[in-house]
């Protein structure tokens, strides 16, 4: 048993309604890879949960009492949270989108959508890639046009080390496994990461590993 769940992607489940969380736990729980080990009612709850498990993913509603999604995803962030955060939401507004992913959102998926494409998009953001409802891929590529126009972010403003960093983020690595990888502390992948964004302009891994494909950093 332990040794199939230590290849199962480890999930906390966060919302405001005690039977969604439910409901979702026992579809996740119907595949053999997908493992829910925590639920949280609040963003508060949240955070003290992710410090307390060792979380690969963690699937967020947006619209909650108290702190709401976003204020949950900054104060993750900010208390040294790595694991992979998924908007789960039924707000397809187009600012809340692109905020949830600025702020460090790894994926935004809408309730509405098919229980077998929720389990494939899970799927897809355990392995590193950007969780998109089909209906929210234009509202992304349309933002990142945007923002390319605008931004002054260039590859010769980073350092070797940096850039090093920054491909593995656009792979999906955790800092964890960037350290791993570069044989470096965990920690001082976390002061290149804070680096590296604040010397693009940028505030999520996200954001940043949308401008490695854009700039073909490889």
């Amino acid at each position: 048993m332990n040794n199939l769940h230590s290849h199962s992607t480890r999930i906390m489940l966060v919302d405001d309604h005690p039977m969604l969380r439910r409901g979702l736990s026992d579809l996740l729980s119907m595949e053999d890879d997908l493992l829910p080990v925590a639920q949280a009612g609040s963003g508060q709850e949240a955070v003290e949960l992710a410090l307390k498990h060792e979380l690969d993913l963690i699937l967020l509603d947006l619209n909650m009492p108290g702190m709401d999604g976003i204020e949950t995803i900054r104060a993750l962030r900010n208390a040294g949270v790595d694991a992979r955060i998924v908007i789960f939401s039924v707000s397809d507004d187009h600012e809340n989108v692109l905020e949830a992913l600025r702020e460090g959102a790894d994926g935004y998926l809408l309730k509405d959508m098919e229980p077998e494409e929720l389990i494939e998009q899970i799927r897809l953001a355990a392995q590193g890639k950007l969780a998109l409802s089909s209906e929210l891929t234009q509202v992304l590529a349309q933002a990142i046009r945007g923002r390319s126009s605008s931004t002054q972010a260039h590859p010769s403003m980073l350092t070797k080390r940096e850039k090093d960093v920054l491909k593995l983020i656009a792979k999906g690595h955790s800092n964890k496994m960037i350290a791993r990888h570069l044989d470096i502390a965990e920690g001082t992948v976390k002061v290149h990461v804070k680096r590296l964004l604040n010397k693009l302009g940028m505030r999520s891994r996200t954001e940043a590993a949308v401008w490695v494909v854009e700039n073909e950093l490889n």
